[in-house]
């Protein structure tokens, strides 16, 4: 039986495989290059048989407790002035029961629950896996080498397992065609669990606070071609976010001041990982390395919990028979995987309006939203499509 695993990556789909895989008997193990648990970025959905994940993790409660409440939003002009307002539930297509909590949040309750039975190695990468008839030889940026019996990539868009073992992320990446960023501000606006929305034609900037607090988040997505840029320099990045939004006006400016400060500052794509294969040999992706959907899915998070309940489970069902467990991991999470980046396809249009006349009726018809006698029918339908895609997989009892 396969028992020792390494997992790259500590953001969310690994802690939450290492979780499972400490359950079912494994012996885990977690990289992370960043030195410490990265906190930070911006706050993420909980969905649909995600939340069934959560609930047979036995951390629902701590989820509800960490939840951001947020009561809704309004769009806003120039001038800071209210073109509509809604509802949190109706901005975010939530339905009952679904839950949203900050993305550091998730990470630290999840790593809280593994980190005295999973071994945690912080500071370093793994620099080359190279297997043989018994296991995976790792060797690490800075730590000795060491044996393996499988390795996962749990590591993002940006996998460093999926370069090492499938190539170049190039033929997998499927660029939307935005960028977004987000980092932490000072909440100078004074906003309690409220969030405010400025469309420029082909931007969106918003700004939330999860409670009234002193902090609040910043959220900027824009479109763009695919420019050549240091995905580890940060610097580059804010300077290709401050001549996105350069004279675009509102709070923008006063962002941007703070931006330079920042120490949280998150910059990237929007884009979808698309591959035939999820596997080569003892190693396999989870999460975002394998199939991101895309911030405009809204169901990153729930694909990487569900997907880090699945592979450990189809592994614990096969007696850590890898051949097995990674291709019934893959047949089982295909058509959710599909579902959900599709999802992301059909909302991306309403995610950032191309021009003025498109803002001016989107914010005219939310404006009239609560007095249309077919209010419940168009929010119906939106909600179903996310439902659907939520909730698109069967997930067995493994225990």
């Amino acid at each position: 039986m396969n028992k020792k695993i390494l997992i790259s990556g500590a953001s969310i789909a690994g802690p939450a495989l290492a979780y499972w895989l400490h359950k079912y008997g494994f012996q885990p193990t977690i990289v992370e290059k960043s030195p410490i648990l990265r906190g930070g970025g911006y706050k993420v959905d909980i969905r649909g048989v995600a939340i069934k994940v959560i609930e047979k993790m036995g951390l629902i409660q701590e989820i509800r407790q960490n939840d951001t409440n947020m009561r809704g939003g309004t769009y806003v002009n120039k001038e800071n002035k209210p073109l509509a307002t809604m509802s949190a539930d109706i901005f975010n297509l939530r339905s009952e029961g679904d839950a949203e909590v900050m993305r550091g949040n998730l990470a630290n309750i999840l790593y809280h629950h593994t980190k005295d039975d999973v071994e945690y190695i912080f500071g370093d990468s793994i620099s080359s896996i190279a297997e043989d008839d018994d296991g995976v030889i790792v060797t690490f940026e800075k730590g000795e080498p060491r044996t393996f019996d499988l390795v996962i990539g749990a590591d993002g868009l940006h996998s460093n397992v999926r370069k090492l073992v499938f190539g170049d992320e190039s033929p997998f990446i499927n660029h939307l065609g935005f960028y977004v960023a987000t980092f932490t501000i000072p909440n100078y606006l004074n906003l309690d669990q409220w969030e405010l929305y400025f469309h420029a034609p082909e931007k969106v900037v918003s700004i939330y606070s999860t409670k009234k607090q002193a902090e609040a988040k910043s959220f900027f997505a824009f479109k763009s071609p695919l420019p050549s840029y240091d995905h580890h320099d940060k610097e580059q990045q804010k300077g290709l976010l401050a001549d996105a939004f350069s004279g675009v006006g509102w709070q923008i400016p006063q962002l941007l001041m703070y931006m330079d400060d920042t120490e949280d500052f998150y910059f990237d794509s929007m884009s979808q990982v698309e591959m035939d294969h999820w596997s080569i040999g003892r190693t396999v992706l989870l999460g975002d390395a394998a199939y991101c959907g895309s911030p405009a899915s809204g169901q990153g998070t729930s694909m990487a919990l569900v997907g880090a309940y699945v592979l450990a489970g189809e592994l614990a069902s096969s007696s850590g028979d890898h051949h097995l467990a990674f291709t019934r991991y893959e047949s089982k999470m295909r058509n959710f995987v599909q579902k959900n980046q599709q999802l992301a396809l059909d909302l991306i249009d309403d995610f950032i309006p191309k021009s003025k006349t498109q803002i001016f009726f989107r914010s005219q018809m939310i404006r009239l939203l609560p007095y249309l006698p077919g209010k419940k029918l168009i929010l119906g339908k939106m909600l179903d499509q996310v439902e659907q895609a939520a909730n698109a997989i069967f997930l067995e009892d493994y225990t």
